[in-house]
């Protein structure tokens, strides 16, 4: 894989923005995290369309449900069904505990579920493991430039 990663955080609360900003901003791992306020253009960013048709596609999507517009189940569909970004791990990232939102959730391809922590510690500690788990346990499958290589 890459030297650095690519996360996409899909993120219309900029206190929590901030939080997972300054949390990676902290890692060791060289990871750039870009952020996505609305559905709409966490799917543009994705599909690299309009103003993102130059951008990579992410390593990662850190995905909140509740977005205004386009919500985060239509994000994860949009995600999911193209072969060329279904690859791309989704985290879901919210703060909806509803188990109709988890079930949703997974029957349209999240790779996992997590419900933010309320409190500042707790949050940082659950994006750290987020962050381990996806860059240092699990081995993600190679992008289409390192396919070519």
């Amino acid at each position: 894989m890459s030297e650095r990663w690519l996360v996409l955080l899909v993120e219309d609360n900029p206190a929590d923005a901030d939080l997972t900003r300054e949390t990676l901003g902290n890692s060791p791992r060289g990871i750039d995290l870009e952020v996505a306020v609305s559905g709409t253009e966490a799917v543009d960013y994705v599909q690299r369309r309009g103003r993102f048709a130059t951008s990579p596609r992410p390593d990662l999507v850190l995905l909140d449900l509740n977005l205004p517009g386009v919500d985060g189940k239509e994000v994860l569909k949009e995600i999911k069904q193209h072969a060329e970004t279904s690859k791309v791990p989704v985290t879901v990232l919210t703060s909806s505990t509803s188990d109709k939102d988890v079930i949703q959730s997974y029957a349209l391809g999240a790779n996992c579920y997590i419900v933010k922590p309320l409190d500042f510690k707790n949050f940082e500690v659950a994006i750290q493991a987020v962050e381990e788990f996806w860059f240092s346990v699990v081995r993600l499958p190679p992008t289409n430039e390192e396919r070519e290589r």
